[in-house]
This record gives C-alpha cells, structure tokens and sequence, in this order.
C-alpha cells in the first residue's frame, strides 16, 4: 500500500479506502471514485502540488496533502507504466 502521492506519472493503482468524513473524500465518492476503482496519477505540477489523477473517464485535480491521505495497491494486476525519459 502507497499513497496517491507518491505515485510516478502514468503509474496506476487501485483505491485502497476512502474516509466519508472527511469533505474532499466525500466529493470524490460523488465524481464516481470509490474503493477498488483503479485510478492513474496522471502529472505532477512541477513543483509537485497539485496532482492530476484520472478514473472513469475524468481527470480531477488534487493537493499534494490530500493525495497523501489516500492509499492505493499498486498491484500486479494494475499496469505499470514508467515516465518517458524527457
């Protein structure tokens, strides 16, 4: 398990938990982001705040501290893929 935020670009993971207390989790959970959805950390600004992640189809912008909260498995089955050399 790893938070969202450390995450490479193009890098896919599966939402581990979401917490409904918490105002953006909730927002989430409404754009359609539920646990075991996977989800790909799409860039980081380049400062590393914020990330952009995408699932379903959409692309939702996040802070760096609310992409630390959220824990994802990077697991076998979710593909990998490595940053391009620039």
């Amino acid at each position: 398990m790893t938070p969202l935020s450390q995450l490479l670009p193009g890098q896919f993971g599966k939402l581990a938990s979401l917490n409904p207390e918490r105002a953006v989790d909730q927002r989430l959970m409404a754009l359609g982001l539920l646990p075991g959805m996977s989800l790909k950390l799409v860039r980081k600004a380049p400062l590393g705040d914020p990330l952009a992640i995408e699932f379903a189809g959409q692309v939702v912008s996040l802070r760096l501290a609310e992409a630390e909260s959220l824990i994802v498995d990077v697991a076998a089955d979710c593909p990998i893929q490595r940053p391009r050399p620039s």
